[in-house]
């Protein structure tokens, strides 16, 4: 036998302690969308702290890198020899954490276009972040 394995290829997950399911409804113009989705978990645990534990997932998920993703086009960075990934994912954080608490009203992505593109803007940007780190 594969080390234990009961057919090749099989997947092993020596501390798994929970399976779930969890199904979502979505209710849009268009009608509504049902989405299940699967979890496996190390840790046993009750179905209200599993849910917890999604919606956490889900909150960073939601506030971080969609933000990568639609804003900087993370998913198609190229970046792939040596530090040059881990490097460009720590700029990309210090921006998003820059343009993030601008007082206005623009979206994080025309705040970062405005950014490279206004000195000025950018200067404000600064100095607001500066502003909070010494709060």
């Amino acid at each position: 036998m594969d080390g234990g394995r009961r057919f090749p290829g099989e997947y092993r997950f020596p501390k798994l302690s929970a399976i779930a399911t969890i199904e979502s409804k979505a209710e849009t113009k268009a009608g509504t969308r049902t989405e299940r989705r699967f979890y496996i978990a190390s840790r046993a645990m009750t179905a209200k702290a599993l849910g917890e534990a999604v919606r956490a997932h889900w909150q960073i998920e939601n506030a971080l890198h969609w933000v990568l993703d639609v804003t900087f086009r993370d998913d198609l960075a190229r970046v792939r020899k040596g530090h040059g990934a881990k490097n460009m994912a720590v700029v990309r954080h210090f921006a998003i954490d820059l343009v993030r608490p601008a007082p206005d009203k623009k979206s994080l992505k025309l705040r970062r276009k405005l950014a490279g593109w206004n000195p000025d803007y950018l200067q404000s940007l600064i100095q607001k972040s500066a502003v909070n780190l010494d709060s």
